[in-house]
């Protein structure tokens, strides 16, 4: 079953696993491309010290750089494992009385009306019901809360990276669209919502060396320049991205 295979993720992964956890996100080929998402949720989260709920928290790296900013931060998993890990990586940074780490699926929270703010980064894909997990996200927040996603989009779960973390520790991938988001979302009670581009997206568009946008008139230039406008202008529900939705 997949939550079991949530359950033993970190043991299936061995010490190289557990260390790879420990150290994010320095320890991931996509260290800058992550640190620039986590800055990017934290600019749009109300002023420290609100308290945030970070779901599907693993090994703490997210939660312990919300922390260093001065938020209150509940870590919420759903494998004992990684709470452990958590813990240990919040003593190493000299948070481990700023935090609260708690075991539990994100499905069936059992807070109601507490946070400022909830937060998933890249973990509602994990999820066998998304809209149990929006719902249960959606009564932990206080009036006019935020819930903030950082999810892939279509594709994801088809991807061979995908496909082979599925095979090899039984975990659930799926794709998490923007409008999957914001459709469970309106089921569960949020009243607005707004789509955001990941900077991975952002990163391709404007910091890749791309020579061919110097030659103005070829095609692949104004494709580009369309793919920024709309970018900015109607963005593709389809698409991994931030989804920002207020209750």
């Amino acid at each position: 079953m997949p939550k079991e295979g949530e359950l033993a993720y970190l043991a299936n992964t061995g010490d190289i696993g557990r260390q790879h956890s420990l150290e994010k996100p320095f320890s991931d080929p996509q260290c800058g491309l992550n640190l620039a998402s986590i800055g990017y949720v934290m600019s749009l989260l109300p002023p420290a010290p609100a308290r945030i709920l970070d779901l599907g928290c693993g090994g703490g790296w997210t939660s312990i750089f919300l922390a260093k900013h001065g938020y209150r931060v509940t870590g919420q998993d759903i494998a004992p494992d990684m709470i452990e890990l958590a813990r240990e990586n919040a003593a190493r940074h000299g948070l481990d009385d700023r935090l609260d780490f708690v075991c539990g699926d994100f499905e069936q929270i059992g807070d109601q009306g507490q946070f400022d703010a909830a937060i998933f980064f890249d973990s509602l894909h994990h999820a066998e019901d998304e809209a149990l997990a929006i719902r249960a996200a959606w009564a932990a927040l206080k009036p006019g809360g935020l819930l903030i996603t950082h999810e892939p989009g279509e594709g994801h779960a088809t991807h061979p990276d995908s496909i082979e973390a599925m095979r090899l520790y039984g975990v659930t991938e799926r794709d998490m669209p923007p409008h999957l988001i914001i459709a469970r979302g309106r089921e569960a009670g949020f009243t607005q919502y707004r789509v955001l581009p990941l900077p991975q997206y952002l990163h391709h568009l404007f910091y890749e060396d791309n020579r061919y946008l110097r030659q103005r008139l070829s095609q692949r230039y104004w494709r580009r320049v369309g793919r920024i406008l709309r970018l900015i202008f109607r963005p593709d529900l389809r698409r991994g991205a931030i989804v920002v939705l207020t209750k």
